[in-house]
């Protein structure tokens, strides 16, 4: 018996050495997750693991101050998790704790953009050839949900009158990114804005969604 003490002790030496270096070596929690989280959509479902490196695993977060976007939440796990129902910028600052003893624990400011539900950009700009004004926009939407769409364009002279140079009326279905509509058609002279107004109804929310873009003045110096 009195053989294995030197056994035991030298194990016991070593148990401890291998403590105090796994304790030396360990790296300080840090989050290493951008302040920018990706980007929600409206309705449509979101999952995002917030990055912790360091420490003692497992970790432990916790919403520490100010909210996420209505219809989501931030797991113990790190999972910002849910379906926005509120087009909104988020700021909230999340804290995450190790399982050290004692906890190390670390908090950070993240900023959680739900995107435009309806946007609407130039495709090509409204210009004028010959007696004619054309162009196109890129229209998209953004949201888990179908849009009822319309869009109207209108060129409007010097005096206020408008005449209607584009007009579409379709289901737009969700996540529908950067779809084309031209638009055209001939003028008399004068000179012209070209306004484009789209509109996008929501049934199941009973919500409506506008854009609009609206060009300077166009010069049509040919036809009656």
């Amino acid at each position: 018996m009195a053989s294995l003490q030197p056994i035991v002790r030298s194990a016991l030496r070593i148990a401890l050495v291998s403590a105090a270096l796994a304790v030396f070596a360990q790296q300080p929690l840090t989050v290493a997750e951008k302040e920018d989280l990706p980007s929600a959509s409206l309705w449509e479902p979101y999952s995002h693991p917030l990055d912790a490196n360091g420490g003692v695993r497992p970790y432990r977060w916790t919403l520490a101050s100010g909210p996420l976007p209505h219809g989501m939440e931030l797991r113990a796990d790190g999972e910002v998790h849910g379906t926005p129902d509120d087009a909104a910028l988020a700021e909230f600052t999340a804290a995450v704790r190790d399982n050290n003893s004692p906890p190390q624990q670390q908090v950070k400011k993240f900023i959680l953009r739900v995107e435009k539900p309806l946007a609407v950009e130039w495709d090509r700009t409204a210009r004028v050839k010959g007696q004619r004004i054309d162009g196109s926009v890129k229209v998209s939407n953004r949201t888990g949900r179908d849009f009822d769409l319309t869009v109207v364009v209108l060129a409007v002279n010097e005096i206020g009158r408008a005449t209607a140079i584009g007009y579409q009326h379709f289901p737009l279905k969700k996540q529908t990114r950067d779809l084309q509509i031209p638009f055209g058609d001939n003028l008399s002279r004068g000179d012209y804005s070209v306004n484009v107004d789209v509109v996008g109804e929501e049934p199941i929310s009973n919500r409506i969604f506008r854009a609009r873009l609206a060009t300077g003045k166009q010069q049509v110096t040919q036809g009656p």
